[in-house]
């Protein structure tokens, strides 16, 4: 008997044992939206994003460089020779080794494309915006998950305490029944059976100790934590009650104007828009200011570096335009193109919208079905309390059978067990709903 009450605390124990720190569900949610290795990927995707948005925004600024060459000829070239008798300098073909060296500097501003560069800018920015969309819903697809193995790890711990204390209800009735055997009013048959409850339900409390701790395991994994060793779910703060639903129709009014998925089909479907200018912008003239300065040397002239650098010094500043006349009908196909990716936008938009309606109305109907479920769940478990309470005094005063006690104590058992599922399945079910409506997870 000193082993089996030594194996009770032990179990008792077991969770307190390794609990070192307790995690709220928001500690759970942001330590995995830190980690998590899809979110990392979307938000280099926005980064991305930014970068690209950044290079549309200065697209409008000229750009400059520079160039430079140095160049060594063999053969037959053009020299200056000095005329001995007038002085003066002619160009002649020779046969010699030469050198020469150019230098530039040139700029190019465009002042007109067809409205392209307004466009893409605008693009960048309904892309940066898509990006910073899917991203958010990235995080609170995560969260949702997340809330679901939270409540089921605490579903599996009060589970086990209720499993503990049925262990503790068999233990006092063993003793009872012992104390009465040693008086001669219980025989051993009676002490034996009230042995093998007490055994079944310390096994009962061993299975819901190791579903507790695989339901950590499974919390722990998803939220990327190295080891589940010393982590421990926190008590929720509030004291659970149910309260009124929101209807559907309301729910929806406001995820549209707050949910990411949402928002990033619309910003897509409008960047669609300004591809379809983009495109066009090629029906349309461009013109471009450009300008360059530039010098050179040769070594076959006679004249020093510096002087030829001056001499040959030039500058230019001029306008090109360009006028498309036909490319093969490629302008025109890439306008039908981007029309049609307009219009699979709008359809994807109005697909998203009527995915998230079904949604809601699933989660409420859901919620709702909960709710009945964790009402019934918990008169029934108050009816079963009190027919155990009824049967156990009963079975002291030996109008009652082991075998009425017994099945009374397991029906407040399944009792129990069914309104703990109801009672998490509901604030689940509650949680889905408040995610919807634009309410962040706690």
């Amino acid at each position: 008997m000193k082993k089996t009450i030594l194996l009770s605390a032990i179990i008792a124990l077991g969770i307190q044992a390794n609990a070192q720190e307790s995690w709220t569900l928001r500690q759970c949610i942001d330590y995995a939206t830190a980690h998590n290795v899809n979110i990392l990927q979307a938000e280099i995707s926005v980064k991305q994003s930014e970068v690209e948005a950044n290079t549309a925004k200065w697209a409008r600024l000229p750009n400059l460089s520079a160039s430079g060459n140095q160049s060594f000829n063999w053969g037959r070239t053009q020299t200056a020779v000095k005329d001995a008798d007038t002085g003066d300098y002619t160009t002649k073909y020779v046969d010699t080794s030469s050198r020469g060296t150019n230098m530039s500097l040139s700029a190019s501003m465009p002042i007109f494309t067809g409205f392209e560069i307004p466009s893409q800018y605008n693009l960048s920015k309904l892309n940066l915006k898509a990006s910073m969309a899917d991203l958010q819903k990235a995080k609170e697809d995560l969260a949702i998950n997340i809330a679901s193995a939270y409540l089921q790890a605490l579903f599996n711990k009060e589970l086990h305490q209720v499993a503990q204390g049925q262990v503790a209800l068999s233990q006092e009735q063993y003793n009872r029944i012992e104390a009465l055997e040693k008086i001669g009013k219980a025989s051993v048959a009676e002490l034996a059976e009230a042995k093998a409850r007490v055994a079944q339900d310390e096994l009962n409390v061993v299975q819901t100790l190791n579903n507790y701790r695989l339901s950590i395991l499974d919390l722990t994994q998803l939220i990327e934590l190295e080891t589940p060793e010393g982590f421990e779910v926190a008590e929720p703060d509030e004291a659970f009650q149910v309260n009124p639903l929101t209807p559907p129709d309301e729910v929806y009014a406001s995820a549209m104007l707050s949910k990411p998925a949402i928002q990033a089909a619309q910003a897509r479907l409008e960047g669609s828009e300004q591809s379809i200018k983009i495109a066009q912008s090629a029906l349309y003239p461009s013109i471009n200011l450009n300008g360059s300065l530039g010098t050179s040397y040769y070594s076959t002239l006679n004249r020093t570096f510096s002087q030829q650098l001056g001499d040959n010094f030039s500058r230019y500043v001029g306008i090109s335009l360009s006028i498309p006349i036909f490319n093969r009908f490629a302008t025109r196909n890439r306008v039908r193109t981007a029309k049609l990716q307009r219009d699979n936008n709008a359809l994807q938009l109005e697909n998203t919208k009527k995915t998230l309606y079904k949604e809601i109305q699933q989660a409420w109907y859901n919620a709702t079905a909960a709710e009945s479920k964790y009402a019934s769940s918990e008169a029934a478990a108050e009816a079963s309390q009190a027919s155990f309470e009824l049967t156990s005094k009963k079975y002291e005063n030996g109008t009652a059978t082991a075998v009425a006690y017994n099945e009374a104590k397991q029906n407040l058992l399944k009792a129990q067990s069914d309104e703990l599922q109801a009672k998490y399945e509901y604030i689940f079910r509650t949680k889905i709903l408040d995610f919807y409506k634009g309410i962040e997870i706690q």
